[in-house]
């Protein structure tokens, strides 16, 4: 072998080697670190659930409103490159005098290019719901879960209802291309709490930093004793959970910049707790199948009547 074709193989192997180190880096590899820590106490948040007087849900509806479609790997590092879906969800909680919407999903205008599927009449529902609603809350900021509220056609007529923590209003990076029209939350007076608060009767907020920092779950108990957690984007699918697999590096790094520690940490608790407590339905941000099964199970109502 001639000197000149030695050194071009040579190159050419570190060169594979380094391309392959990344690849398994940056696409496949999602160990748990050492130090993930978090910690999910359900007898207090049971507790708080039952200490706001009044009744509680008598039902849980949800509108899909837009769909999206990614890689597989980009949801669960390492499970290829097949188109998976992402279906967007807006949740109604039905009192006997009043409800609270659980996200709010997304306008058409903020389709970023990925917006595979949009049902305008399920958006519709989803805007006049947050007109009668007495309170709003999101599981974080990004655009997909807060976008319809900061695109309210009346918006200051419904933000008084929101309850939008001080980290999600703090953040408004993080919503883009989603935006509140300037000056509209001028006065407004973000929630504030350290781990759990009750903001209903059978409703608890949970906070759970990593995804964003506004990120939160939505513990929910219904007056027949159905038990749900919203856990928002902490994980896009409940594989995330039964894995311990969180999305693509390239994913977490480069565009949703994650606290990946800090998720890894949340998937471990949520884990603990599907084993321990079974019967409370864990529902992931975009998980159709979830979704689909509850709604089959009569857990879910499907659609805001």
């Amino acid at each position: 072998m001639k000197p000149r074709l030695a050194k071009i193989l040579i190159v050419v192997a570190v060169l594979a080697a380094i391309l392959g180190a990344a690849y398994y880096w940056l696409i496949v590899e999602s160990h748990m670190p050492m130090d993930a820590a978090y910690t999910l106490e359900i007898d207090e948040i049971r507790a708080l659930a039952t200490s706001v007087p009044g009744e509680r849900p008598t039902a849980i509806e949800v509108e899909q409103v837009a769909g999206f479609r990614f890689p597989a790997t980009a949801i669960v590092a390492g499970d290829g490159w097949e188109a998976r879906d992402l279906p967007a969800y807006s949740y109604r909680l039905v009192y006997p005098d009043r409800s609270v919407i659980v996200d709010t999903t997304l306008d058409r205008v903020l389709d970023d290019g990925n917006m595979v599927a949009f049902d305008p009449h399920a958006y519709g529902r989803v805007q006049a719901a947050m007109s009668q609603a007495s309170m709003i809350v999101v599981t974080h900021e990004h655009f997909d879960h807060i976008g319809g509220l900061m695109l309210h056609q009346n918006l200051a007529a419904v933000l008084p209802a929101a309850r939008l923590t001080s980290e999600q209003v703090a953040h408004p990076d993080k919503s883009l291309p989603a935006k509140f029209p300037d000056g509209s939350l001028q006065g407004y007076q973000p929630l504030e709490y350290e781990k759990y608060h009750a903001i209903a009767s059978g409703v608890v907020l949970i906070k759970a930093p990593g995804h964003t920092p506004g990120s939160q779950m939505v513990y929910v108990q219904t007056a027949n004793g159905t038990e749900v957690l919203f856990i928002g984007d902490v994980a896009w699918h409940f594989r995330n959970i039964e894995l311990l697999r969180e999305r693509a590096r390239l994913v977490t790094w480069l565009f949703l910049k994650e606290d990946r520690r800090a998720v890894f940490g949340q998937f471990a608790a949520l884990k603990r707790l599907h084993g321990d407590e079974p019967g409370i339905h864990i529902v992931p941000g975009h998980d159709g199948k979830v979704i689909d099964g509850l709604v089959a199970a009569g857990v879910l109502k499907k659609g805001f009547m």
